[in-house]
């Protein structure tokens, strides 16, 4: 008899077992079949790797929400799933805080107009932003950085505006992006060439780079060359979609502008900052703005100001400029420069370069004396209004500790070690960093295609000590490494230390960038956090939709009763999800969602169903 039993109970957990695997098979079905009937296309290489996934090594995996008491289920009325329609069609790119409409209400003074204006609660969309008829999965790394398909930006206004600075090129169904620029004719391979012979790029000293008015970020493009990662920024203006093509691109860009808010990244993060004839009046309100790139820029990094005035003599007649103004504007440029204590290092031509220095000793007896900034917190930047101040050399500024690239990556960065982030030790940092090598290790046995090159853009939501972004380090993604600025601790700063690069951000708020702009999004905690908040998960879903690709894919990291939530608003976005338990096993409360968006495009099927 007990032969019999255990005969039968083996039976059906032989069953189960299958069934879990053909279960996990679709999964992986659904995350590698990019390509979809219609009018889109996508990539081969997600089928590829799919058809290679070993489905049994995952059979072990419990997919049941195993947890205390009742946190796991959920009654009858949180069971109904919500539907989200479509928006309109004329919503394909819309960008929430950069509307056009919207913009132009406020002053054109200093650039207002082109900042963040976020809607009202009551103007909010609460509808799913369509991708255009034609939409393609876009090219791999680094084919991307020279083609984008049409169908996903077309826009041509660059291609003639534009032509005869070799931007952007139309061909057929693709745009074409030759790598020149205004300021680099011969392309930005020779450009960035010229820049290392006085900048150490090369050597890993520079590996984080601030490229103002970037616009198609073909300067940041062409830096992965030298393994140099840079946040691109440009307003959206009448240059349409510049910023959208640097992310179809794969390279790393926001919306924004030197306006009148601070920048929204921390004091001492970048070691370059450039600016190819970005139009910014650095000259003008006292050198507000060179004070900006300083608060910015880390000691010892340099400023690249390439472009009117620089070489005014020789060039004012082709810049159609008097010669008086580009003078004084060059001269009000050195004269901010000296107040900075900047090092001139080298002109030529239309470019030159400062570098910043590596402590305020050499600036001490220096005149006149620049007034300083009174903040006592130079991180505090979040809607907080540009001044007309230096941001103090921190006390504990130490050259010797900045590390070349690679090696500062898991290095401990000087603000954990100088103890300047309270609750932060040197223990919890490489905790923290073994931690997440531990979860990557296990999202790649879920997800087989991760670290592929499938997902180029990625983008952390909570991104703490920037681990998650280290332990995926590949030349084929990078990571935008968001900072919540609820968020307990301001860790921000230790991730740019680490040679990666984020930004701070509000998730009430829509994020400064155009619709289908990540190939992955990593949620971790980022619900938890904002339980209580003046906004909803509702919300917060329907902003990582719109900056999503079609077939891209999200992790979250919870606690499992948030995600169950979650997973049922997901549902009626056209996301397909699977939920499942934590790597040390079914007992720990927090679970892994993953999901997939569908491919769907404007005027297509309408239904939500993921039947």
């Amino acid at each position: 008899m007990a032969t019999k039993g255990n005969s039968g109970d083996n039976r059906s957990r032989g069953s189960m077992s299958i069934f879990i695997i053909v279960g996990l098979c679709g999964f992986f079905y659904i995350l590698g079949a990019w390509q979809r009937s219609g009018f889109g296309k996508g990539d081969s290489i997600a089928l590829e790797v799919t058809k290679q996934t070993d489905c049994s090594v995952l059979s072990n995996l419990n997919y049941e929400i195993h947890h205390g008491g009742d946190a796991g289920t959920l009654d009858d009325s949180e069971t109904e799933v919500k539907e989200f329609m479509p928006c309109e069609d004329h919503y394909t790119d819309y960008t929430p805080c950069h509307e056009q409409m919207r913009a132009m209400t406020f002053p054109r003074e200093n650039m207002d107009y082109r900042e963040r204006h976020c809607p009202s609660e009551e103007e909010k969309l609460h509808c799913l932003i369509p991708a255009p008829k034609g939409y393609s999965t876009p090219f791999l790394w680094p084919k991307s950085r020279d083609y984008v398909p049409y169908a996903n930006a077309p826009y041509k206004s660059l291609t003639v505006e534009k032509a005869v600075q070799n931007w952007i090129q139309y061909e057929g169904n693709v745009f074409r992006f030759p790598g020149g620029g205004t300021q680099f004719p011969h392309g930005a391979d020779a450009y960035i060439d010229e820049l290392a012979s006085i900048i150490p790029m090369d050597n890993g000293m520079v590996r984080t780079a601030l490229d103002t008015g970037c616009g198609v970020a073909s300067f940041g493009a062409y830096l992965f060359k030298k393994n140099v990662l840079a946040m691109s920024f440009a307003p959206r203006d009448s240059h349409e979609a510049q910023v959208q093509f640097a992310l179809e691109r794969g390279v790393p860009a926001v919306i924004g502008v030197l306006g009148t808010i601070k920048l929204p990244f921390p004091s001492r993060s970048f070691d370059m900052a450039h600016c190819s004839r970005c139009l910014i009046p650095w000259g003008a309100n006292d050198g507000m703005y060179m004070m900006e790139v300083d608060r910015v820029l880390r000691p010892g990094g340099y400023w690249v100001l390439s472009g009117p005035p620089i070489n005014w003599k020789t060039n004012y007649e082709a810049w159609q400029r008097p010669r008086e103004e580009l003078e004084e504007e060059q001269r009000k440029i050195e004269e901010i420069a000296k107040l900075l204590c900047w090092e001139k290092k080298h002109e030529k031509g239309e470019t030159a370069i400062w570098r910043k220095r590596t402590s305020y000793d050499e600036c001490r007896e220096q005149d006149p004396v620049p007034t300083i900034c009174e903040s006592t917190n130079a991180d505090d930047v979040w809607y907080k209004r540009m001044e007309a101040c230096v941001t103090p050399y921190p006390e504990s500024s130490d050259p010797d500790q900045w590390k070349p690239f690679p090696e500062r990556l898991n290095a401990v960065p000087p603000r954990v070690s100088s103890g300047s982030i309270p609750g932060v030790s040197v223990e919890a940092y490489e905790e923290d960093n073994r931690s997440w090598k531990k979860h990557v290790n296990a999202y790649k046995r879920i997800n087989r295609i991760l670290d592929s090159g499938r997902y180029r853009n990625i983008m952390d939501m909570n991104a703490g000590l920037g681990s998650f972004a280290a332990a995926l380090e590949s030349p084929k993604s990078w990571v935008m490494n968001v900072m919540p600025t609820i968020a307990e601790k301001d860790t921000l700063g230790v991730i740019y230390e680490r040679g990666l690069i984020g930004i701070y951000h509000d998730w009430c708020e829509a994020f400064s960038t155009y619709p289908r702009t990540y190939d992955l999004i990593h949620s971790n905690g980022v619900f938890s956090l904002y339980k209580d908040k003046r906004c909803s998960a509702e919300d917060i879903l329907l902003e990582m939709d719109r900056i999503l690709r079609p077939e891209g894919a999200v992790i979250f990291r919870d606690q499992v009763d948030v995600l169950m939530k979650v997973m049922r608003l997901a549902r009626g976005m056209r996301w397909d999800t699977k939920i499942v338990d934590h790597e040390d096993g079914p007992l720990i409360s927090e679970k892994v969602l993953f999901a997939v968006k569908q491919y769907w495009v404007a005027g297509g099927n309408n239904s939500t169903s993921s039947e």
